[in-house]
């Protein structure tokens, strides 16, 4: 048995990417950091192997990971793709003396703590309340949804386990609610990951030009709608984005709502960080205090976009350990 502090294999795996790192031991440095295409490999056991093998090591005694699915017992299933696996099988394939595996969502939030100033950018006013709890979403493959609660001594945090994207998504005006209805036609309950996701971005464009009787010959990708919506090139595309960031800060309003998140609300995930200054100037911070008569209470809660070179969940997992 393995004592002190070993060395770890930390794994943030999402709907479309997963990434790992190596730590030499608690509190190193991460190195070795990369980014594998998760439809690239049948299982993360190969994932994992492929990583290993380009390292040329063998598996280290300790391994965390953070996935994009609930983890509710031994067998893992991924919501936004076709990974699935038993934890206990992937500790046996590869001798971890202990395995650690957590929502991606919590492994983020337990690196809030640690993420500098530099890699954070803050969307309208407010100041952080030392202490206060901490509410996190991010859109991406899927909407993770997670927060910190402070647990009795300073400095001491529980990070929130749960699956708040696949809530319920309401609007607040007839469009929206013209939107929704198009979308509960197609897919039945409308979460609010299906709107405020990568592939739901596509959705509310698809609903849009529906709306407005124009034809698309295939279904835009995320990336093409945001591109065109940036350029000014396309009013469906830049209507698209202005409701994902209005639903996203309907949502994110809720969920400080919810938390009495006074030590901030950040927002992770691959989407929002790449918007820049068009997410300053969308409906997202409106939206995110239109809450009527707490409209001044939320007015008080800073946001913060993370902009990290390096997925935190990694140091997240690395915490969990």
């Amino acid at each position: 048995m393995t004592t002190g502090r070993p060395a770890r294999l930390l794994a943030d795996i999402g709907g479309t990417n997963a990434r790992f790192a190596w730590q030499d031991a608690d509190g190193a440095p991460l190195r070795d950091v990369a980014t594998l295409a998760s439809a690239a490999h049948a299982t993360p056991a190969d994932a994992v192997a492929h990583y290993l093998t380009g390292l040329g090591r063998a598996a280290p005694p300790w391994c965390a990971i953070g996935i994009a699915t609930p983890v509710t017992g031994d067998q893992v299933v991924m919501t936004n793709s076709h990974w699935s696996f038993s934890i206990s099988e992937l500790q046996r394939r590869f001798g971890f003396e202990r395995l650690v595996v957590i929502n991606d969502f919590t492994a983020l939030a337990l690196a809030l703590q640690d993420l500098p100033a530099n890699e954070l950018r803050q969307v309208g006013a407010g100041a952080a309340v030392a202490g206060a709890p901490i509410a996190l979403i991010g859109p991406g493959t899927g909407l993770g949804v997670s927060g910190l609660l402070p647990k009795g001594e300073p400095g001491r945090w529980v990070a929130l386990q749960g699956e708040g994207g696949h809530a319920t998504l309401a609007a607040v005006n007839a469009r929206e609610t013209a939107v929704l209805q198009l979308l509960r036609d197609r897919h039945g309950h409308i979460s609010a990951e299906r709107a405020v996701s990568g592939p739901g971005l596509a959705h509310l464009h698809s609903a849009v030009c529906t709306l407005d009787g124009i034809s698309t010959p295939k279904a835009l990708a995320a990336a093409e709608i945001t591109a065109r919506a940036l350029a000014g090139s396309d009013p469906q595309c830049a209507e698209a984005l202005d409701l994902f960031c209005g639903f996203l800060g309907n949502v994110a309003g809720n969920l400080a709502l919810t938390l009495g998140a006074f030590g901030g609300v950040y927002i992770g995930g691959g989407i929002v960080p790449r918007l820049g200054d068009v997410f300053e100037r969308s409906p997202f911070r409106a939206r995110f205090e239109d809450k009527g008569r707490f409209r001044d209470y939320l007015a008080n809660i800073p946001v913060f976009v993370i902009h990290a070179s390096v997925s935190p969940a990694l140091m997240g997992v690395a915490r969990a350990l």
